[in-house]
């Protein structure tokens, strides 16, 4: 990736992060997705899971409950046995909160704002 590309790239990212970490499912949505159409592999599959996680939220929003569980269900599925990869997010941290929150919504249990999911930003150590 070119270094204009990569700037345009992390500055689309810390965006994206901001907007799903801020609870604008919607916006979160868009956002993911137009970096979603310029990955592929392993990083096009984290993103499009974390464009599921936002959608998910969005309809249980709207009070869509199925469509939310559905979609958590996807999006967890994605990004699960791809937390090794690297894109500058807590992956393990964002599994954990969504394999709760999956369990939650599948028994129906009530949710509280501890339990939306958030995109934790790893701290690179340079030394």
């Amino acid at each position: 990736m070119e270094l204009v590309d990569l700037k345009s790239f992390e500055e689309n990212f810390l965006n994206a992060l901001n907007l799903f970490n801020n609870q604008k499912w919607y916006e979160a949505h868009d956002a993911f997705e137009d970096i979603w159409n310029t990955l592929d592999g392993d990083e096009r599959q984290i993103i499009q899971g974390i464009l599921q996680v936002s959608v998910s939220q969005f309809h249980l929003s709207k009070g869509n409950h199925n469509g939310a569980t559905i979609l958590l269900g996807e999006g967890l599925g994605r990004i699960k046995n791809r937390t090794n990869i690297d894109l500058g997010i807590d992956l393990e941290t964002l599994c954990k909160c969504l394999e709760k929150l999956l369990i939650k919504l599948q028994h129906r249990e009530e949710l509280n704002e501890n339990d939306k999911p958030y995109l934790v930003v790893k701290v690179k150590n340079d030394f």
